[in-house]
């Protein structure tokens, strides 16, 4: 492999094995269940007390799902996670529970929770016997917290669960025990980047701030950036790819602008440019085909396009048919006289007389005519000219394929793939330039304007977060900036945000920048060592009993959670009250008129 070439792996996921809960999740007591609940990714696993808790968590997979469309060969049920292999044939199936980082549609939400507790095996008959401490996003919304606490109690019946915010469970996994930290933490995922300030172990929620950009927008922009720069290769530029190329490629400048300068340097982009090598297909070498080796691929298009045509109509002409026969059967029923039987179907079919029940017979009766008159056209015209005919124009009704028959239909050529005879597509071709691309696609967490966000960026953010606080509590913040998250995870980044700080505090203040030592995981870390920590404390744990007491939105504050907020509704006075405030009023008023007589 020549030096700074590097092919895509288009890795495709594994489905996911039903595991063994283990005796270790059946002692005395429930061993708690942990759920990274990232709009990124899903981590969930045990909480196994002991002095192995195990090294990581049993569970990984995307957070999307897709469900099966009605095809030919029937529904498939919804498929998540790792189950979907490669997402790139359904990405315009995705759907997702998250919109930015919070939780809003239950019920794909419960499709995930489904698929976690059933890989995790899960053995409880009826309900999910466990504890759950399951992550939210910051600020979360009440309504999106009472959801997620009625689906977990109504729907698994869980006996309690605590809930507590991804980066401040990575934050206090990698302090050292025991202490009462104080510090900033820059959290970046796939959807949002926030800034979280905390005072002396307590998140600051008032001076919380989310930036809404993450490593979701970053694949966009990269991919926007490389099918302007390689518009013959838009179908092979993939947001796949694009994210792979971010997580194996892409750096964090330290001054950007100085960086975008050596680039213009010959020598340090040859020595730096990487070379992404496509998959080599016989698309791309389209020209070196005979022109009876193209009219004869062109022909087996076409009668791929026929069968698939010769099969919408017989689907059609089929359920016509059926239509027309239940049409024919309310009209028997007219002729035999049983006008009450008649009515009843008239009013199922939602028609109002007889005269539109026989204007529908007879335009269905005429489809049904044409459509079978169609089809023995196409059966006599088995051989085509593929110079002086056209290929039949399909019918406007599409196809909902099923999952399965997603991929094998992405493997179909192009009918007509625009090639220009006479000119040779040299091999280099295959090959995408990743230059500057490397820096600029991660750059907008720091200048979003680069994508036409009117946003201020981390630097920016940090620094009008720290000028909320007096110049002591300044100092003491930024002795401990802490960075966590995957889209964290990009060489330069450390020394990146060292430069931002060094800018914006006084000359010769120390500061302190740490990454944490997982971004990805460290979440789900320092949530399994919270509920380690704290099986037995109450006073952090919501039970069923409180759930149905206080309502769904209700919250126990620690040192990881958000700050709990209830909703203060103004009490309503009751009809009886009312009837006797204004009877005491109108005798009050009655009174005055007669002394006043």
């Amino acid at each position: 492999m020549a030096a700074n070439v590097f092919p895509f792996r288009d890795a495709r996921a594994a489905p996911d094995p039903v595991l063994e809960a283990g005796p270790v999740a059946h002692g005395p007591l429930p061993v708690p269940l942990v759920l990274d609940n990232g709009s990124f990714q899903v981590r969930a696993g045990w909480a196994c007390p002991g002095q192995d808790p195990g090294p990581e968590p049993r569970l990984q997979f995307r957070a999307v799902c897709a469900r099966g469309r009605g095809g030919a060969r029937g529904a498939s049920g919804p498929q998540v996670g790792n189950a979907l292999g490669s997402l790139e044939p359904l990405r315009w199936m995705l759907r997702s529970p998250f919109d930015r980082n919070v939780p809003v549609n239950l019920e794909l939400q419960e499709l995930l929770l489904d698929y976690s507790f059933q890989h995790l095996g899960v053995s409880s008959q009826g309900c999910v016997d466990h504890p759950i401490v399951l992550t939210e996003a910051v600020c979360n919304p009440l309504y999106s917290r009472q959801m997620m606490s009625e689906l977990l109690f109504e729907c698994y019946g869980i006996p309690k669960v605590a809930y507590g915010i991804d980066s401040l469970f990575s934050f206090y996994h990698n302090k050292p025990k025991n202490s009462m930290c104080s510090g900033l933490i820059i959290s970046s995922g796939y959807q949002c980047t926030h800034v979280l300030p905390i005072l002396e172990g307590r998140l600051d929620a008032k001076n919380c701030k989310r930036i809404n950009l993450g490593g979701s927008q970053a694949a966009g922009y990269l991919q926007r950036l490389l099918q302007l720069k390689y518009p013959g290769h838009l179908a092979a530029i993939t947001l796949s790819r694009m994210e792979e190329i971010l997580h194996e490629h892409s750096y964090i400048a330290e001054d950007y602008v100085e960086e975008l300068h050596k680039w213009r340097c010959p020598d340090y982009y040859e020595n730096n440019v990487h070379k992404m090598q496509l998959p080599f297909s016989s698309k791309l070498l389209g020209s070196t085909l005979t022109s009876e080796e193209k009219q004869e691929r062109r022909q087996q298009q076409l009668r791929r396009l026929q069968e698939l045509n010769a099969r919408r109509r017989e689907e059609k002409l089929q359920l016509d048919q059926e239509r027309l026969d239940r049409l024919l059967y309310v009209q028997e029923l007219l002729e035999d006289g049983q006008m009450d039987q008649f009515h009843k179907a008239l009013i199922e079919l939602n028609m109002d007389s007889p005269e539109e029940l026989q204007s529908y017979i007879q335009k269905l009766s005429i489809a049904v005519e044409q459509a079978k008159q169609k089809i023995l056209q196409a059966e006599v015209n088995l051989e085509v000219d593929v110079v002086d005919s056209k290929p039949e124009t399909p019918d406007l009704e599409q196809l909902e394929p099923s999952l399965e028959d997603v991929e094998s239909m992405n493997d179909f050529d192009p009918l007509f793939s625009e090639e220009t005879p006479g000119v040779e597509k040299p091999v280099t071709t295959v090959q995408l330039f990743v230059g500057t691309e490397r820096i600029r696609a991660p750059e907008i967490i720091f200048q979003p304007s680069l994508i036409g966000e009117e946003q201020a960026g981390i630097a920016e953010t940090l620094q009008y977060i720290l000028d909320r606080y007096p110049k002591d509590i300044q100092e003491m913040l930024v002795q401990n900036v802490f960075l966590t998250g995957g889209n964290t995870m990009y060489p330069g980044m450390k020394a990146r945000m060292e430069k931002e700080l060094l800018e914006m505090r006084p000359f010769r203040s120390s500061f302190q920048v740490q990454l944490a030592s997982n971004p990805v995981l460290d979440a789900w870390y320092g949530a399994r060592d919270w509920a380690l920590n704290h099986l037995d404390d109450n006073e952090v744990w919501i039970t069923r009993k409180e759930y149905e007491e206080k309502g769904g939105e209700y919250l126990k504050e620690h040192c990881a959670s958000n700050i709990y907020v209830p909703i203060r509704l103004p009490k309503q006075a009751s009809r009886s009250s009312d009837a006797q405030a204004s009877s005491k009023g109108s005798a009050a008023g009655g009174g005055g008129a007669g002394e006043q007589a």
